[in-house]
């Protein structure tokens, strides 16, 4: 049990960290505002996508948010990084920048996993 909630937290604050804190940090830079442009999106799009994986994240991390709030997180997450990582194969071919959200879905992945390991052992 202890060893499930280390992977389970592990995994799910490098997606807080990853997901909220350095979008929410960083979404106005103009290095982000280049890579969204890059990939053929609207400006405000990368604003958008702050403003929803905040409370994603947030959602993952606060232990009292209702399974099913923290299900709809999980799906979330799951179509950013496929979508983000069909965007950059797209555009700029097969290269890391198209790798790299899947590494996170991995991550994620794994998160979701433990989550219900854990949810489980609570009943």
């Amino acid at each position: 049990m202890k060893r499930d909630k280390i992977i389970f937290w592990v995994s799910t604050i490098i997606i807080f960290i990853m997901e909220g804190l350095i979008p929410a940090f960083t979404s106005q830079t103009e290095l982000a505002k280049e890579g969204i442009s890059h990939l053929g999106y609207p400006a405000y799009f990368g604003t958008a996508l702050v403003f929803f994986k905040v409370p994603g994240v947030l959602a993952l991390v606060i232990p009292r948010v209702p399974k099913p709030i923290k299900e709809f997180a999980y799906a979330g997450f799951t179509f950013n990084f496929l979508f983000a990582s069909i965007g950059h194969f797209v555009v700029d071919g097969f290269d890391f920048q198209s790798i790299l959200p899947l590494i996170f879905l991995g991550i994620l992945a794994v998160s979701y996993i433990f989550f219900h390991r854990l949810s489980e052992n609570k009943k």
